[in-house]
């Protein structure tokens, strides 16, 4: 089950220190929209347009300010400016103002009345409970000018700004204030139409042709083609079983030879539940990781799309005496002190942008996120949007509005968080138990995950009968084909080098327990199982 809603604290309480597990504020675990908006610099309406210093505590305006990075800005993005349509919109405030000015087309020949949309009743979170208990919300066109909400399709499906509608925003920021809290003041959300769309905007306004970008040795490969594309590719830093290794990240900075290329400062992570290694970077190593972009530096891309979902520690059955303890938080508070804190929550410069998505929480084709980092890279980053993607879709803004600010709440939200970090711990948990079961360990090896949606799968590849006579890449695909052959699907490794002419000596194949129903998920690792015994001439397993 969620957890309770937590207990109304003091507003006056002291947040916890920076050593802490989590830097949340402690008087935002109230996760009371009122009190959150009672105490921000914006009380009430909605902004024209949608900045987050509108949407802040008062407190965060005792903050340091952040360094400014934008010196490192590359010719088209310095070369951006403001839209002169975008920027007439801040005339329409005025009292009996009529608009001759913009291109926006008139409500009045939106084909659309009203949407309606099925979501999760109190909490009843399984899909089952879905849909035989949805509660509909509607989002009507006239909904604002009617007084029944503070968004409607008349904005929503119109032109908009290029930091997204002021009602998302102002939302993205409440809740990156509640869960990260940045240490510095001048800090800002834009909107996104997800991550890897932002990235590539990230790329295009830090990276010049030719340059390099620092990513993990096995990266998202969407992200290593993007910069690819742009002529920015990817220096691979070496991996353990938490992800990149600072060691290796400080000599290859240490060394570069700016004869070859210039020195590279942008460097692409996803620290939770790694894409595709299933790694996640504890407190520790992001903190290394953290004082070395100080050290050279750099400015870091925090993807992080599976932040919400890290897990418990995996206990086998063998080794768990029957119990079955829930280690569900109880609290709001609880589950926010479990999480890792993040890059953004200890960037005392400015030099981290965190990227957000709904896809892997909400629905990957809701195509919405955002982006957190300095209002002065925000500003660049928002030119961008403006002459791109704009904005997401307003469908998708209006829907995500719907559920996540009027019907749920940021308290409601954090609940729909655990359940689904429960319910994908059980999916991690029940493949688990099948490579136990029937992975052949001669041949391979696996972590159990921590967060995220993968397992990532390490081939003796030393042991197979063709070692000698095919390369690795050759090799791979050999098995990658005996898999195959008994009906299931895995990721090769070779899919996400950073560096694909580089030396690679290790084998790795991914799985992800995300999407199969429990039952093929477990009959398609009995399936892999059997692929690796025939491709590596191992005895069928006894059953």
């Amino acid at each position: 089950m969620p957890p309770p809603a937590a207990v109304n604290i003091d507003v006056s309480a002291d947040g916890v220190d920076d050593n802490s597990a989590s830097t949340t504020p402690a008087y935002l675990t109230v996760l009371g929209v009122d009190k959150l908006r009672a105490n921000s610099i914006f009380s009430g309406g909605i902004a024209a347009i949608g900045l987050s210093d509108a949407f802040k505590s008062k407190s965060n305006s005792t903050k340091p300010m952040s360094k400014d990075f934008t010196y490192r800005l590359t010719l088209e993005s310095k070369s951006r400016q403001p839209s002169p349509l975008k920027q007439a919109a801040r005339y329409l405030s005025k009292e009996g103002m009529i608009s001759l000015g913009g291109g926006l087309p008139s409500s009045a020949y939106f084909p659309f009345d009203h949407v309606s949309v099925g979501v999760p009743r109190g909490d009843l979170f399984s899909e089952k409970d879905i849909h035989e208990y949805a509660h509909n919300v509607t989002i009507g066109k006239h909904d604002m000018k009617e007084g029944k909400s503070a968004y409607d399709l008349s904005v929503a499906l119109n032109y908009g700004q290029g930091t997204g509608s002021p009602q998302m925003v102002r939302w993205v920021t409440e809740h990156t204030e509640i869960v990260h809290n940045p240490p510095y003041q001048d800090w800002a959300c834009v909107m996104t139409v997800g991550s890897t769309s932002a990235f590539e905007m990230c790329l295009r306004s830090f990276c010049n042709r030719g340059d390099y970008f620092i990513a993990d040795e096995y990266a998202f490969c969407s992200a290593v083609e993007a910069g690819r594309g742009l002529g920015n590719d990817a220096v691979g830093i070496r991996m353990d079983s938490e992800g990149m290794i600072p060691s290796h990240l400080d000599e290859v900075l240490s060394k570069w030879d700016e004869k070859k290329a210039a020195k590279p400062f942008l460097m692409y992570l996803v620290p939770t539940g790694q894409n595709p290694t299933g790694s996640t970077q504890g407190a520790q190593r992001r903190k290394e990781i953290y004082a070395l972009a100080q050290k050279h530096d750099l400015i870091i891309v925090e993807d992080e799309p599976y932040y919400f979902l890290q897990m418990d520690k995996y206990i086998p059955n063998s080794q768990s005496n029957g119990s079955s303890e829930d280690t569900t938080p109880k609290t709001h508070e609880e589950f926010l002190k479990s999480l890792t804190p993040s890059y953004l929550s200890m960037d005392i410069d400015g030099r981290v942008i965190r990227l957000d998505s709904f896809s892997k929480v909400i629905a990957p084709g809701s195509r919405c996120g955002w982006l957190t980092t300095s209002s002065k890279v925000c500003e660049r980053l928002m030119r961008h949007n403006e002459v791109t993607v704009q904005a997401p879709s307003g469908f998708s803004q209006a829907i995500l509005f719907k559920l996540l600010d009027e019907h749920w709440g940021h308290g409601k939200y954090l609940d729909w968080l655990v359940h689904i970090r429960k319910e994908y711990t059980q999916r991690r948990n029940t493949m688990l138990e099948a490579c136990e079961k029937y992975i052949p360990k001669e041949v391979a090896s696996w972590t159990p995950p921590a967060a995220g949606m993968f397992m990532w799968f390490k081939i003796k590849n030393e042991k197979h009968p063709s070692y000698k006579t095919k390369n690795l890449v050759e090799l791979e695909h050999e098995i990658f084909e005996a898999v195959i052959d008994q009906k299931t699907l895995l990721a090769k490794g070779s899919w996400f080098f950073a560096e694909p002419e580089g030396d690679h000596p290790d084998m790795y194949l991914r799985a992800t327990f995300a999407a199969a129903e429990e039952g093929a998920m477990v009959e398609g690792i009995r399936r892999f199982g059997t692929a690796l015994r025939v491709s590596f001439g191992l005895p069928a397993l006894k059953e």
